[in-house]
C-alpha cells in the first residue's frame, strides 16, 4: 500500500487524470474507428471498396506495370513517415540524455508548467515511446504494400479468368484485404503523431493536456467520418466494379 501511494504521489492527481484520459481516448477511438471501418461509414470503408474495385478491375488487364507501379508509389509514404519518425527518437533521446539542460530550456518557454528533472523525463519517455510505436506501425505497412505487390505480381493472366480457372472476385478479395490492411496500419502511425501533439501540450499543463487530447480526436473523427472527400468517396459507391 505505501509503494502505491509513492507512485500515486510521483504526480498530482490531475496529471494521472490527464495521462489516463489519453490512454483511454486513444484506445476508445481506435476501437471504436476499427469497428465503424467495417461499415460505410468511414474513409477507411470507403476506400477499402476503390481498392476491392481496383483489384478486381486488374483481372481484365493483360499488363499489370500500371498497378505495381501504383503500389510502389502508395508505399513511399510510410516509408518516408517510418525514416522521419528515426529522426525524431533519436532526437527524443538525445533530450533524454541531457535531462537536466532540456527541463531547463522548457521551463524557460512561456506557460510552461515548472516540473521536476523526472517528471520531465516521464513526458519525454512517453513521447518517445509514441513514436517507437508508430515507426513499428509505418515499417509493418511499407511490408504489407510489399505483399501486396507480390499478390498484383503472382495474379493469374486476364485469359485465366475469362476461362473461370480463377475466380476474379476472390483476386479481389484477397488483394483489396491485404492492400486495406497496409492502409488501416499507416492510419494507425499517422494516428500516433496526431496524438503527439497532445502529449506536446502536456510540458505546458496537465489541463492543456485533456483539452488537447479532446482536441485531437475530435479533429481525427471529423476527417475520418464527416469529411469532405469522405462524402465523394461515397457518392461512387454505387457503381458497378
Amino acid at each position: 500500500m505505501k509503494e502505491m501511494l509513492k507512485v500515486l504521489a510521483f504526480l498530482p492527481l490531475v496529471d494521472w487524470l490527464a495521462l489516463l484520459g489519453f490512454f483511454l481516448g486513444w484506445l476508445g477511438y481506435a476501437n471504436f474507428a476499427s469497428r465503424r471501418s467495417h461499415f460505410d461509414g468511414s474513409l477507411l470503408a470507403a476506400t477499402n471498396r476503390e481498392r476491392w474495385r481496383w483489384m478486381y478491375r486488374a483481372t481484365f488487364r493483360e499488363v499489370r506495370v500500371v498497378d505495381g507501379v501504383v503500389v510502389q508509389n502508395l508505399s513511399t509514404s510510410p516509408s518516408f513517415f517510418a525514416s522521419t519518425t528515426i529522426l525524431i527518437i533519436g532526437g527524443l533521446l538525445a533530450m533524454l540524455g541531457a535531462g537536466e539542460k532540456a527541463s531547463e530550456m522548457v521551463a524557460d518557454l512561456p506557460f510552461a508548467a515548472r516540473t521536476t528533472e523526472l517528471v520531465f523525463e516521464l513526458k519525454l519517455v512517453l513521447l518517445t515511446a509514441i513514436f517507437v510505436y508508430a515507426f513499428f506501425r509505418f515499417t509493418w505497412s511499407m511490408r504489407q504494400y510489399t505483399f501486396g505487390a507480390l499478390l498484383v505480381g503472382a495474379a493469374p493472366d486476364c485469359l485465366i479468368f475469362e476461362r473461370g480457372e480463377a475466380s476474379r472476385e476472390d483476386f479481389a478479395d484477397r488483394a483489396g484485404r491485404v492492400m486495406g490492411l497496409a492502409a488501416e496500419t499507416f492510419n494507425d502511425g499517422l494516428r500516433s503523431y496526431y496524438l503527439s501533439f497532445a502529449v506536446v501540450a502536456w510540458f505546458f499543463s496537465p489541463w492543456a493536456f485533456m483539452f488537447s487530447t479532446a482536441g485531437v480526436i475530435f479533429i481525427l473523427y471529423q476527417r475520418e467520418f464527416r469529411s469532405e472527400v469522405l462524402e465523394v468517396l461515397r457518392s461512387g459507391a454505387g457503381d458497378s466494379p
